[in-house]
């Protein structure tokens, strides 16, 4: 199983989701932690160590991507020559790889200095991921974590923008190749759909876009409780949302399965 955290941002964060994330990996024989960005709330080191010393005290190999808050705001300069310098002192990679017993994952950078929301894809980037995921394991399930999400329905004004432009390309490289899923957060709304179906990939199998709400922030859409997505080895996804009275993360009654 893979635990797919979201937007912690750090600098608002509640120590009470912190504690049940701990409790929950201390009891779930975890493969992974995925943390689909926005580690911090203002890209600053404090926030950036909070997180780092949080991931390592969960004993669980992790892969953590950068979201549009992990880059500075205010501090112009750095946003403009070294947005990614604080970030990468704690975690190195921008887009790392980390491979499992039964999943293959694979991290996207959709950040850029010159947007504050949106997200980008290039198509460097797209045929790097492609050669990645062909490479990849058939037995194991691919999955790419990104922070903006792919497909967000038109309704919703501000994520359907964010929304990189050219993720129909990459998607119809990537599902060729037998892509799982997409993880991602930035709109701290949980949600799954089926990327095949919507983008028409032509695919034998579906693509799955996972969002997650914020896992232990304040900050949350129009008072949703905190949550993250549990995916197991058979391709089942579940959602956790935390409950105020037992201080801890449970199922919800109405799983998001696929």
């Amino acid at each position: 199983m893979i635990l797919h955290l979201s937007d912690l941002h750090f600098g608002t964060e509640k120590p009470e989701c912190l504690e049940a994330i701990r409790q929950f990996c201390q009891t779930h024989p975890l493969e992974a932690v995925v943390v689909s960005g926005d580690l911090t709330q203002r890209a600053r080191l404090s926030q950036f160590l909070a997180c780092k010393r949080f991931l390592d005290q969960l004993e669980t190999p992790y892969l953590v991507i950068p979201g549009n808050h992990d880059i500075p705001l205010y501090h112009l300069w750095n946003r403009l020559f070294n947005p990614f310098t604080r970030y990468q002192l704690f975690f190195g990679e921008l887009e790392p790889t980390l491979e499992t017993d039964n999943f293959y994952l694979v991290g996207v950078n959709s950040i850029r200095r010159r947007y504050h929301t949106k997200g980008h894809l290039s198509l460097e980037q797209i045929q790097r991921i492609d050669r990645k995921l062909g490479q990849a394991p058939s037995s194991k399930l691919k999955i790419i974590v990104s922070h903006q999400p792919f497909y967000v329905p038109f309704q919703n004004k501000r994520g359907f923008k964010d929304s990189p432009l050219m993720a129909k390309i990459a998607l119809e490289a990537w599902a060729a190749h037998g892509l799982f899923a997409v993880l991602h957060g930035h709109l701290h709304q949980p949600a799954v759909y089926d990327l095949n179906l919507i983008f028409e990939l032509g695919a034998d199998h579906p693509v799955y876009d996972v969002h997650a709400g914020t896992s232990a922030s304040h900050r949350l859409h129009k008072k949703e409780p905190n949550s993250f997505n549990l995916i197991d080895a058979s391709g089942k996804i579940s959602q956790y949302l935390f409950d105020d009275v037992t201080q801890s993360f449970l199922l919800k009654p109405d799983m998001l399965n696929k």
